[in-house]
């Protein structure tokens, strides 16, 4: 009787590992996805001066392609202003989602979703090594990532007066300008938002740190 059992026990544990090999749905859960987001792991050096959007994304490209990724086009996560009309708008430049980061981890399956509710935390939101980035805290403190947008991912209306964007990422000026960050551990001030929680306090390399940052700024892949 005993054998019996064992053998049929057998019989049946054969028959799930079949339909887990078969079926579709565990099938691409146990893919890895690729990383398609990550928090830059050094920012380019001077301040808020990124050489503009082309230089953000020539960064993001950068470092993606250092730790071999697939996606061509990188995309850096910030917005522009214009004295009329509306300026670039981060959402609109990032693609269409969905985006992982580099553990494979879901952040986001569109920019609906993103905007309303990504799973960024300091936990997910990882450089492109797959390090954590420091926040409220650590020391230093770097959770200040620079987006220059408004929590919808859209860029500032001209009415909507100071530099959000160190003067579209072109100004290092110390003590003069700024730019609006998010708090990629949602901590700090009472303000849990990733993408617009403050301004920082200039646009020198040495006036990001002062409120909590070192010129990190988040990267999409786009394609």
């Amino acid at each position: 009787m005993r054998e019996n059992s064992v053998k049929l026990a057998t019989i049946f544990a054969s028959a799930g590992a079949l339909a887990l090999v078969a079926s579709p749905a565990a099938s691409q859960q146990a893919q890895i996805q690729p990383m398609s987001f990550f928090v830059t792991s050094v920012g380019i050096g001077d301040g808020g001066n990124l050489g503009g959007l082309k230089g953000a994304d020539a960064h993001c490209q950068k470092l993606a392609g250092a730790v071999g990724s697939k996606y061509k086009k990188w995309r850096a996560y910030l917005s522009t202003q214009v004295k009329k009309g509306r300026g670039i708008s981060a959402r609109n430049r990032i693609g269409t989602g969905p985006w992982y980061n580099s553990r494979g981890e879901l952040i986001a399956t569109n920019v609906d979703q993103l905007h309303l509710n990504p799973n960024i935390t300091k936990r997910t939101a990882l450089t492109e090594k797959g390090d954590f980035v420091k926040g409220r805290g650590d020391k230093p403190n770097q959770h200040d990532i620079l987006t220059g947008t408004k929590a919808d991912g859209t860029a500032y209306f001209p009415w909507e007066k100071g530099d959000k964007t160190c003067s579209n990422w072109t100004s290092n000026a110390h003590g003069k300008g700024s730019a609006t960050v998010g708090h990629h551990d949602r901590h700090g001030g009472g303000n849990t938002s990733w993408n617009a929680a403050h301004g920082s306090r200039g646009c020198s390399q040495k006036n990001l740190p002062m409120s909590g940052g070192n010129g990190y700024f988040y990267c999409f892949a786009a394609d």
